[in-house]
């Protein structure tokens, strides 16, 4: 009888490696279709088990808030320009509908072709493309494989938890 291993759990510093050299690869990056109205996506093979995406970005797009619950992960801007809103304070997994958040929480970052970070579980952001005229592309990858992602609004200080949506939901 073989036994099949199973692959071993990437780091965080494996995710980032693997979306920097995936945002590097210009023929993967050419593959991706661009479609002028919406995000367009592939799923790619990420490493030890993990889930990763191949995203075109058309101008004036983005994720709006969220989180990826209890997976880390980690993404590249190969081309174009992304901008990440997050919000550095770790939110409580459940049992909540409505936070008032203290100021000072706020972060800003600017990801140019090139640039990648990778981020813990629980991490709420919101990701765009401001431009008014350029497609961006990136590559995300996240461990364990997204179980769910929430979904935030958010007005002022009061984060709001509007939606939680499963892997069928997005996939």
């Amino acid at each position: 009888m073989d036994l099949v291993a199973e692959p071993s759990a990437p780091t965080a510093a494996e995710l980032l490696e693997f979306v920097r050299n995936a945002a590097a690869d210009t023929n993967l990056i050419a593959s991706l279709p661009l479609d002028p109205e919406g995000r367009t996506w592939v799923r790619l093979e990420g490493p030890g088990g993990s889930e990763a995406w191949l995203i075109a970005w058309p101008p004036g797009t983005g994720t709006g808030w969220h989180d990826h619950a209890e997976s880390f992960g980690a993404f590249a801007t190969a081309a174009g320009e992304l901008k990440e809103n997050s919000l550095a304070v770790r939110l409580p997994a459940s049992g909540w509908k409505t936070l008032e958040l203290h100021e000072g929480v706020d972060r800003e970052r600017q990801l140019g072709a090139g640039r990648a970070r990778a981020f813990g579980t629980h991490h709420v952001h919101e990701v765009l493309n401001e431009s008014g005229s350029e497609h961006a592309v990136s590559v995300h990858a996240y461990y364990p494989p997204l179980p769910l992602i929430r979904r935030f609004s958010r007005t002022g200080a009061v984060l709001r938890l509007e939606q939680v949506e499963s892997p069928e939901d997005w996939q």
